[in-house]
């Protein structure tokens, strides 16, 4: 999988996904809304939707460049399941074992259990492993977590 900016429009996805037929297997993912971001973020640079707004608007333009699907939260996971279908990628990051209070830098986490019930088809977990004081026991933790 390659990562290309959602916010860099339609030309630079179109570019990206271009590029990537020499590589059959490779597949394009159009990053939509950090994680770390809240609606009064995307004000700060000059976006007036909401986040789920403005997720949905980037997965539109996702789809229209052909992309082979998203990155947004978990919390978008199912109304991007339901725009996209069954078959496109949506890759959650921001997902946490720990429950609400402790989210680690992420204004839109989720655990792995609810990200694959919303429609992820893969889940992006960090802190919640890299930070474990049992790395291991902490990867178990997420598969068992994941339902």
């Amino acid at each position: 999988m390659v990562t290309v900016h959602g916010m860099g429009g339609t030309g630079i996805m179109s570019a990206a996904v271009a590029a990537a037929r020499e590589f059959p297997r490779l597949r394009v993912l159009a990053l939509t809304v950090v994680t770390s971001m809240t609606g009064s973020d995307l004000a700060d640079i000059g976006v007036a939707a909401d986040t789920e707004e403005q997720v949905l608007r980037l997965a539109r333009l996702a789809v229209g460049a052909g992309c082979d699907g998203v990155i947004a939260s978990p919390r978008e996971a199912g109304v991007l399941r339901g725009l996209l279908g069954p078959d496109r990628l949506i890759v959650t990051p921001g997902v946490v074992l720990e429950p609400e209070g402790a989210v680690g830098g992420h204004a839109r986490p989720g655990t792995p259990r609810a990200a694959f019930a919303a429609g992820a088809s893969h889940v992006v977990v960090g802190r919640s492993v890299t930070r474990a004081a049992d790395p291991v026991a902490a990867s178990r933790r997420v598969r068992a977590a994941a339902g």
